[in-house]
């Protein structure tokens, strides 16, 4: 979806129930709306004659007709440390019993070895920024992997025991060891 800044009006966004809406007014829109949801913003597009009652009405019609055909997608973990973090939480909630807790997880330049790395003494976890381009399911696995290191500092059997609470450990090795010999990176998941 195109974005309309310069063509038009955009309000702030305005805080809503779980998320943020930002209506858009454009003059080259006649009669036409359409809504979008990006991140954790519901971007609504209007015709800029439209009057705030009418501006009101098609944001809670358009927000109900979304929420019942494409349910919000969280944010992407590789937008921000922050949201890493988050998602970090997530997975050790889910495969690591919530007890693999990280102090900071941030992105860093890429690694010349490693996917990523962890230090245990004080809880912090780094993840090349080359991770930034695979898929979800991949960086969740190197993300569960560095958390597994929280409680297990080696790579012995509680450790992979650990790791492999994750379904898509075996692909994602693959993934990764395919993508590092097919760029010629030379990284290694046993660092």
């Amino acid at each position: 979806m195109p974005s309309l800044r310069g063509r038009g009006d955009t309000n702030p966004p305005s805080d809503t129930p779980g998320h943020k809406v930002e209506v858009r007014r454009s003059q080259r829109r006649h009669r036409t709306v359409t809504a979008y949801w990006k991140d954790d913003t519901l971007v609504v597009l209007i015709p800029a004659r439209m009057t705030r009652a009418e501006e009101k009405h098609w944001v809670a019609e358009m927000e109900r007709k979304l929420q019942r055909s494409e349910p919000r997608r969280p944010a992407s973990p590789k937008t921000s440390d922050e949201v890493l973090l988050a998602r970090c939480a997530l997975l050790s909630g889910k495969y690591l019993g919530g007890e693999a807790t990280p102090a900071s997880v941030r992105w860093v330049p890429p690694m010349r070895t490693r996917w990523a790395s962890c230090t245990p003494v004080d809880a912090t976890i780094r993840v090349s920024d080359r991770l930034q381009k695979v898929p979800p399911w991949v960086l969740d696995y190197v993300l569960v992997h560095e958390l597994a290191h929280l409680r297990e500092p080696g790579h012995d059997a509680a450790f992979w025991a650990l790791v492999r609470r994750y379904p898509k450990t075996e692909r994602a090795i693959g993934y990764l060891e395919g993508l590092s010999a097919a760029a010629g990176w030379g990284i290694s998941l046993e660092d």
